[in-house]
């Protein structure tokens, strides 16, 4: 595991890249935090440090390949969903769901793009926003505009509903320390995910569902 340069795309073993962005994933989940050391994520994965440079550029260009990957995996899922023929309810209900599962397994991912916009140059943070913020919204608008008219949702807004979704699926699972020193529990289970699940998906529908 020395960081001796690698010169060549051939001295990188088959799925490398994917490899070192999984680990660095699976470190942050396990500590709760929104970093890594680069000598830890050679050792969990075994691959040689140089590789972080090789493939990224440096540890910051790793966890922005990160942040596009998951959310990219967000972006797509959101793009699915509008594109079945649902119900504006029933489709709301589903993406309130997959939004709890996914912070269950990435819970450092709010943290993580806010971190990254705060500290990229404008142009940077600009991209993310363009690329991974915005699509979201608009999919919340449109499907708002849906639902109020075909008579099922409030007429809310949308960029607030953004911010009381997300921030509802994600505050749970980020917020580890509170469960363990209020409640002595840290681990986050399925169990526990999927009573959340309901949880969230209860309470944030019951906000939006028009009042006949």
């Amino acid at each position: 595991m020395s960081s001796k340069p690698l010169a060549a795309d051939a001295d990188a073993p088959p799925g490398a890249r994917d490899l070192l962005l999984q680990t660095a994933s699976d470190i942050m989940r396990e500590g709760d935090i929104v970093d890594i050391s680069l000598s830890e994520l050679s050792l969990r994965s075994g691959l040689n440090s140089a590789l972080v440079k090789y493939y990224f550029g440096n540890k910051a260009g790793l966890m922005k390949a990160l942040l596009d990957r998951d959310m990219e995996d967000i972006v797509h899922a959101v793009d699915a969903l509008m594109a079945k023929d649902m119900s504006p309810e029933a489709r709301l209900r589903r993406h309130i769901g997959a939004m709890v599962d996914t912070y269950f397994k990435t819970p450092y991912l709010n943290r993580l793009l806010m971190r990254l916009v705060r500290e990229s140059d404008a142009e940077e943070a600009q991209r993310i926003a363009d690329s991974h913020l915005l699509p979201l919204h608009r999919a919340y608008d449109r499907l708002i505009r849906e639902g109020v008219k075909a008579g099922v949702f409030r007429d809310v807004d949308p960029q607030l509903f953004y911010f009381t979704a997300t921030g509802a699926a994600d505050r749970f699972f980020s917020a580890r320390l509170v469960l363990k020193h209020c409640f002595d529990r840290d681990t986050l289970t399925e169990e526990l995910r999927d009573r959340y699940r309901d949880h969230c998906i209860d309470f944030i529908m019951a906000g939006i569902l028009a009042h006949n």
